[in-house]
């Protein structure tokens, strides 16, 4: 097998393990949930999200029993190994939207090799989207996407997407203050992958934090944008990485003035 046939296997096993999870999540959707806490009030867990995580591990073990995989339930790896072929799942990122019955929540799987990704998939089955990257580009429901073309950021549209803990409450303030002074319009749907995706398909112009992400709610989307056609760095303007500090993920057009953006919420 060839190093391309071996990366479309790896991108298409993504697709299917992230479709065996987002099946679990999306028949719990809007049942009788029991759900709990882990690290807060806001950071809960359900039932659902360890089942779809095993039903991910299962799809992947069918053609990769060996590789490690990197998850956010239970007693999977918490770090990307530095070599080596890898997997990154989040079962359900977006729990808070699945448990209220919001639509927005997501299955995300990511393969990586050598901590770089090589293919993705996130399938967010009540919204009826399905969005996979790999050699081939960024596709959402089998059709191209591609970033935004929008130059100007008093027109563009920007999330700060990740949550900021209680006693950083100033640094969530400080990214809103930062958003909505440079840029036209601002959005938050309380699902980091979905709101990557949505920088891949052109629906928003970016993504900003000053946080180390975890590699759960980031890689995924972050190969999608890349795919479609865009930019993610951190915090410096490198390119980023499952480690890096901050993430600054555009459309490449308006990513001087997120990167500003980004570097002010501390400021």
């Amino acid at each position: 097998m060839s190093n391309s046939d071996e990366l479309d296997r790896r991108a298409d096993t993504a697709v299917r393990a992230a479709r065996a999870g987002a099946a679990i999540a999306g028949d719990a959707f809007r049942t009788s949930l029991d759900v709990e806490t882990k690290n807060g009030k806001t950071d809960v867990v359900t039932r659902a999200d360890r089942e779809a995580q095993v039903a991910v591990i299962e799809a992947i073990r069918e053609t990769y029993p060996d590789d490690p995989v990197v998850g956010e339930e239970d007693d999977e790896l918490k770090a990307v190994p530095k070599s080596g072929p890898a997997w990154i799942v989040d079962p359900i990122d977006g729990t808070n939207n699945f448990v209220r019955g919001i639509r927005a929540f997501g299955t995300a799987v990511a393969a990586v090799v050598d901590g770089e990704p090589v293919g993705a998939a996130i399938v967010c089955p009540a919204l009826d989207d399905e969005y996979r990257s790999g050699p081939d580009g960024a596709f959402r429901n089998d059709e191209p996407i591609a970033v935004s073309d929008c130059a100007d950021p008093e027109a563009a549209t920007v999330s700060p997407t990740f949550w900021w803990d209680f006693d950083h409450r100033d640094q969530y303030a400080a990214a809103n203050r930062e958003i909505v002074t440079r840029f036209g319009d601002m959005r938050r749907f309380g699902c980091a992958q979905l709101g990557l995706a949505m920088v891949a398909s052109g629906a928003l112009e970016g993504i900003t934090t000053n946080l180390r992400a975890n590699p759960w709610d980031t890689v995924a989307g972050v190969h999608a944008i890349r795919q479609a056609g865009g930019t993610v760095t951190d915090l410096e303007g490198e390119r980023w990485r499952h480690d890096s500090e901050g993430l600054v993920a555009s459309n490449g057009a308006v990513h001087d003035e997120l990167l500003e953006a980004a570097r002010g919420i501390d400021a």
